[in-house]
């Protein structure tokens, strides 16, 4: 049996993935409606929409099969994510990645496995939606269209709630996408013992921009610092855009020493911006950071409201 590996961007798609915050919630028709529609217009016992977790696929929609998960390594899907199109594995039994997978010899037995990775905007891929069959078979092109359309449809629903955790203007976390994810990397560092730090940004006059030079340019305004700001991040790092022009940054494994590197980057980045752009506006902010102490901070909204209350004491006194 053969281990799927981990895509390159395995940091940057887990994140996407978790910040849906689609794991474990209830069945939904949007879903189910797509993979009860599969299995019988492929005549197969088994049709899912599986999202592929860091050791687990968890089923979204399943139809025919009693589990709501199962390990990655054994997982068909994670093999699929890797691809741009459709995975397909005739006959699991003359299959040297996967005759001995239990998930062959035993239960659910499968020997026909077809499977489109389903991706968003930002080229990740969350999962499949797949159809397995306890025998071999093959699809024709015309299977193979129906497959696709059927997974596209998957995505379209993925993408509705993607939208409803991303900022549509600068394409960051909107607060509810951070907040849920923020709330798993602080839990992941309480239990690794890992230090985390938190940067409340807040951009300086913005409301003159708006008022001065219209909100066509406040919106490049803030695109722009959420492109520069992005930059200077590392792929861990978890952005977000809470409303108007606040923004909020949560760095994992990093003290206060690498909150301060990051606005050194920051500033730097921004400086060079103001002198490039000339638009009659320098874009600046103020902020406040705040180190996670998991005695003090029991959620990411009590973190949130500590380095608040920095940001606007910096942005009081100017220092």
């Amino acid at each position: 049996m053969r281990v799927p590996n981990s895509p390159r961007n395995e940091t940057t798609r887990l994140d996407t993935l978790r910040s849906l915050d689609i794991l474990d919630t209830s069945p939904e028709e949007r879903f189910d409606r797509l993979t009860r529609l599969a299995k019988r217009l492929f005549d197969v016992p088994i049709a899912l929409v599986s999202l592929v977790d860091s050791d687990r696929q968890w089923f979204k929609s399943r139809q025919g099969l009693d589990v709501c998960e199962t390990s990655r390594d054994l997982s068909f899907c994670g093999h699929a994510i890797h691809h741009e199109d459709i995975f397909m594995v005739e006959d699991t039994m003359r299959d040297e990645r996967f005759h001995d997978n239990p998930l062959v010899t035993e239960n659910p037995k499968i020997r026909f496995y077809a499977g489109f990775p389903l991706g968003v905007s930002n080229g990740s891929k969350l999962g499949t939606f797949c159809v397995i069959d306890q025998e071999p078979r093959t699809m024709t092109p015309e299977d193979r269209e129906l497959l696709r359309d059927l997974a596209r449809m998957a995505e379209q629903e993925l993408s509705a709630v993607r939208l409803a955790t991303m900022d549509e203007l600068t394409q960051l976390s909107n607060r509810r996408g951070f907040l849920v994810l923020g709330q798993h990397v602080l839990k992941m560092c309480e239990r690794q013992q890992q230090p985390a730090s938190l940067l409340f940004i807040d951009l300086d006059r913005f409301k003159k921009v708006n008022d001065q030079y219209g909100h066509a340019e406040g919106d490049l305004a803030l695109t722009t610092f959420s492109r520069i700001l992005k930059a200077c991040c590392r792929e861990a790092d978890v952005i977000g855009r809470l409303g108007g022009d606040e923004f909020v940054v949560l760095l994992s494994n990093t003290d206060n020493t690498g909150s301060n590197e990051l606005l050194t980057r920051l500033q730097f980045a921004l400086s060079e911006h103001n002198v490039q752009a000339r638009r009659g506006y320098d874009i600046c902010y103020s902020a406040g950071a705040v180190k996670f102490d998991p005695d003090r901070h029991e959620t990411i909204d009590v973190l949130l409201q500590e380095a608040d209350t920095i940001m606007y004491e910096q942005k009081r006194t100017g220092s």
